[in-house]
């Protein structure tokens, strides 16, 4: 994901200024770090170079100009290629549990790596819960929803995981001698 191009999707909905992004943005990912103004003018600048957006007016309420932009159609085609692309699948060879695991394991033996793994499990599956939970709060933004379900089928997969290989945690520790 790139900072321009989650601004090209704001502005598709009509002329905005780097304020009123930063607004849009904060209120439509409200479960991600809220974005800095400085990300927000900088996106725009880079983007604004690439031809996808172009300031139509600077206007003054009081307070220090604000430039308004408006999407092109070189952003559109840009948008409609972002959004039509799939996102790579990440390529975890070595996760830090994992590591920690199989640390516990070598260290201090298997009922240790097995200890870890319940105690993480039970850690999951609160944090399970307290998504779920926050899945029926009135309010939620479709964004908001959307990743708060990809975080549950994330966290689902890491039980499975935890659970797999807690029991596979003797045959690993032979491996490893």
């Amino acid at each position: 994901m790139t900072t321009s191009h989650v601004l090209l999707g704001l502005l598709s909905r009509g002329q905005q200024h780097g304020y009123d992004l930063k607004k849009a943005h904060d209120a439509a990912f409200p479960s991600a770090r809220p974005i800095a103004a400085g990300q927000v003018y900088a996106a725009l600048a880079r983007a604004e170079g690439r031809g996808w957006v172009r300031a139509v007016a600077v206007e003054r309420e009081g307070g220090p100009d604000r430039t308004v932009y408006e999407v092109t159609p070189e952003g559109r085609e840009e948008l409609a290629r972002w959004t039509s692309t799939p996102e790579a699948p990440e390529r975890l060879v070595a996760h830090p549990l994992a590591t920690r695991a199989t640390v516990a394991m070598l260290a201090v033996g298997p009922d240790a790596a097995r200890d870890l793994l319940d105690r993480q499990r039970v850690a999951v599956v609160d944090r399970m819960r307290e998504l779920t939970a926050h899945k029926t709060r009135p309010g939620l933004s479709v964004g908001e929803l959307l990743a708060t379900d990809h975080a549950i089928a994330h966290l689902d997969a890491d039980v499975r995981w935890l659970e797999a290989a807690a029991l596979r945690v003797v045959d690993l520790t032979e491996e490893l001698r």
